[in-house]
């Protein structure tokens, strides 16, 4: 594990754009694992503008998403297929055929589940999984709980979460309860993991995460295990982590 120690939020969205870009000019038919919500944004709008200096080319990379809220339509203004579209795909030269998005407007929704677990499992698996992470160290929509859940499931979520992600919506109210998310396996499955983590509310998150135990109540603390982790984050964000972890 190798953790970034940044001075502010852009500086954090340069240096996970950097890890990316790295990824896909060394395999330009990269697998990417990507995430939604704010901490990632920085690190796309950089990335987007090196695609358009031609700096990095997204022409042959294949995406899926980590999660999407069940009941909204790919169309819907507060879904994750629309945000992908508005803050990414639209802005890189990235096929849209090879953007992948968990489906949760479907009826038979464990069904969606399986199939999404087979897409992944039929690419051969992700090279690079982007993640963000959550108050309560939750990645993905992988909440807190008794065991890790390993494939991709539906899942309740938190009322913490919620209030997180009621800042994207016009009211808390609107905020949907369900999503369907990535399991543990294939985040943990994948070659690399980035890691984003900004402001003083991800520092408890971040400090469980890495520096106590490993348990399914703090779902990220599972990446203790793996072998190829970056964590990149701003000094808000790191205040419980000694700087001799840090480079």
């Amino acid at each position: 594990m190798r953790i970034y120690k940044e001075k502010d939020y852009e500086s954090v969205s340069r240096k996970a754009a950097n890890l990316i870009s790295a990824q896909v000019i060394s395999k330009p038919d990269s697998i990417l694992g990507l995430a939604t919500g704010t901490s990632p944004l920085g690190a796309y709008h950089q990335l987007a503008e090196w695609c358009t200096k031609k700096d990095v080319d997204f022409s042959r990379v294949i995406s899926v998403n980590l999660d999407e809220y069940v009941g909204l339509s790919p169309d819907n203004s507060e879904s994750y297929h629309y945000f992908m579209e508005k803050n990414f795909f639209s802005k890189v030269n990235i096929a849209m055929e090879n953007t992948h998005v968990p489906n949760g407007h479907v009826s038979d929704l464990e069904e969606a589940c399986k199939a999404y677990d087979s897409l992944i499992q039929d690419l051969g698996g992700i090279d690079l999984q982007l993640l963000g992470i959550g108050s309560n160290g939750h990645i993905g929509f992988n909440e807190p709980g008794k065991s890790f859940l390993l494939d991709t499931h539906i899942v309740q979520l938190t009322e913490s979460t919620i209030k997180a992600n009621s800042r994207l919506f016009s009211r808390i109210d609107d905020v949907p309860r369900r999503a369907i998310t990535m399991g543990i396996r294939n985040i943990f499955q994948a070659a690399k993991i980035v890691l984003i983590a900004t402001g003083q509310n991800k520092a408890d998150a971040l400090y469980r995460s890495f520096m106590e135990p490993i348990t399914p109540e703090v779902p990220a603390s599972i990446l203790q295990l793996h072998t190829n982790v970056s964590i990149v984050a701003d000094e808000e964000a790191l205040k419980r982590i000694p700087d001799e972890y840090c480079f």
